[in-house]
């Protein structure tokens, strides 16, 4: 994201893809944040949003008597997904000098896991209780990372619905907490693609019964018996996660399935 000063009292939004070109822009007047402009009504209203709730947080922000011209480029193709929405906010958070996951809150419904994501320097583990919220950095390379895969699923979730949805459907919170918690415990220090292939089932399975749905591997690889599948993000959503040691026979039967787009974790991650 790229924020200069401009002439006069509005604010000009601009995003673009990975290849430059224009998918969203919008005039706001700073004052009261209407819109005067869009491509988009709804994604102006989401920015206006993200824009009162960083002003709440600092009375500062956009105060000064001048425009802005902002752009923003996506690294990625924009049904990717990947967090866009999570990685707006914290690049609005710094531009506005408040902490990324309290503008979140203000924002949107969530863990922020996210957002704390969009932040950090490599991995990290998250917690979220009564007490406090906040992320760890971890050290976790395992040699078996060569063996795993994101499969774009050809579908956009929308991360919203999915954890309203969730707050709908998910039985005994509590206790579901607990148990992905101890399988995240363990998956830190896991050293074997099988025991790691374990505990992703074990998790798919927990998830499963207390939602009530089918886990992404029973809905749309049931006939694949070379590793496992994991959702990611929103369930079922944009890209899940598949393991196998046979890369060249792996893609051959995603790509029979008309799943294309294959990128391998050292592709992927940071």
């Amino acid at each position: 994201m790229i924020v200069k000063n401009t002439r006069g009292s509005d604010l000009i939004w601009e995003s673009l893809t990975p290849e430059g070109k224009s998918w969203f822009n919008a005039d706001f007047a700073i004052l009261d944040f209407k819109s005067s402009k869009t491509t988009d009504p709804e994604k102006s209203l989401m920015l206006k949003k993200i824009f009162k709730g960083a002003i709440n947080l600092n009375s500062e922000f956009l105060s000064k008597w001048n425009g802005f011209k902002v752009e923003t480029q996506l690294e990625f193709p924009r049904n990717w997904g990947l967090g866009s929405s999570s990685t707006l906010i914290h690049l609005v958070a710094q531009w506005a000098d408040v902490h990324p996951l309290e503008l979140y809150y203000k924002v949107f419904n969530g863990s922020g896991y996210d957002v704390a994501c969009a932040g950090a320097d490599g991995p990290i583990t998250f917690f979220s209780n009564d007490e406090e919220i906040g992320y760890t950095p971890i050290d976790w390379a395992p040699s078996f990372t060569k063996h795993m895969y994101f499969v774009h699923l050809n579908e956009k979730a929308d991360t919203q619905l999915a954890v309203k949805d969730y707050f709908k459907k998910a039985k005994k919170r509590k206790q579901l907490a607990d148990d992905i918690d101890a399988i995240s415990k363990e998956m830190v220090d896991v050293s074997s693609l099988t025991k790691f292939e374990e505990l992703i089932n074990k998790h798919e399975s927990i998830l499963s019964k207390s939602l009530g749905l089918p886990t992404i591997k029973e809905e749309r690889f049931s006939d694949y018996n070379e590793g496992c599948v994991k959702s990611l993000g929103a369930w079922g959503g944009d890209f899940a996660l598949v393991t196998g040691t046979k890369e060249d026979k792996l893609k051959a039967y995603l790509a029979e399935k008309g799943y294309d787009t294959v990128v391998s974790y050292a592709d992927m991650v940071l």
